[in-house]
């Protein structure tokens, strides 16, 4: 399995351009797959940069209903003209950050697009194909991270918490070898993970995604302790390394790698993992 990292909010290399978002390709089973499309044609442009051929990918998933995982999508469809999108059902009914002074912000992704032909509904579990398993039904909710308390959804005439039952999440297992990959662990990332293990059936080798440790609105980390306690029950998995991103932010990055060593790493755009 192969994983390259099309955009984030740094690079690796200079030249690659950045944004606010995430995309990634992937390399396995047999399947070349698109997760997330960031918020821009920019994981279009850095895909030949990189040597990737998006008319390729047979097959792409959004993680979940935000713009800068998704607003990348009429990019692809003009790229790309045979692949499945998969998209879960509530991705496109709304969902907005508050803002000072009493403002809201629109952070998603056009409703519309869920309607092209090639858009795959989904709920719960889903197997893509042998190997593939794409999952949104996460229930815990131990750790959950502030970083959330600003992201909403529309309910009548006011706006409520985000439950984030738009998000999904990606499993891949061959030879041996188990990846887990996310957007934004908006769940958490503990809770992806328990419900990861609960499919799999065994501890996963790598886990990339972002770790939603970053409040949107400010930049600013969540609480230390907070960071620390999600560390603890990341090491509880034997072996499994971690790949983080976009999110998590630089400041509970490096409590991060201060607390786990070698088993997190930073995958800024233009980054490739091999399994």
């Amino acid at each position: 399995m192969k994983v390259i990292t099309l955009t984030e909010n740094t690079v690796c290399r200079p030249d690659l351009g950045s944004e606010h978002g995430l995309s990634l390709y992937i390399e396995a089973c047999g399947h070349k797959i698109l997760f997330d499309m960031g918020q821009s044609d920019l994981f279009v442009r850095n895909a030949e940069t990189l040597g990737v051929d998006l008319a390729q990918v047979d097959l792409a998933i959004l993680s979940h209903g935000h713009f800068d995982h998704g607003r990348g999508l009429p990019e692809f469809l003009k790229i790309n003209q045979t692949a499945k999108i998969f998209i879960h059902k509530l991705a496109g009914e709304g969902h907005y950050s508050a803002r000072p002074e009493n403002r809201v912000a629109d952070i998603g992704i056009d409703p519309e697009w869920l309607n092209d032909s090639r858009v795959v509904l989904t709920e719960g579990t889903v197997e893509l194909f042998p190997g593939a398993v794409l999952f949104a039904d996460v229930t815990g909710s131990e750790l959950r991270s502030p970083a959330n308390d600003t992201l909403l959804i529309q309910a009548g005439e006011s706006y409520v918490c985000d439950p984030f039952l738009h998000e999904q999440s990606l499993i891949l297992t061959e030879n041996g070898h188990r990846l887990l990959v996310g957007g934004c662990a908006h769940r958490g990332i503990v809770n992806i993970l328990d419900r990861a293990l609960e499919l799999a059936g065994a501890p996963m080798g790598v886990v990339i995604g972002g770790f939603h440790m970053s409040v949107p609105s400010t930049g600013k980390s969540i609480p230390e302790e907070l960071v620390r306690a999600v560390a603890a029950r990341l090491l509880e998995q034997p072996g499994t390394v971690y790949y983080t991103c976009h999110c998590t932010g630089s400041e509970a990055y490096a409590t991060l790698r201060d607390a786990m060593g070698e088993r997190v790493q930073y995958l800024a755009g233009g980054g490739i993992v091999e399994l």
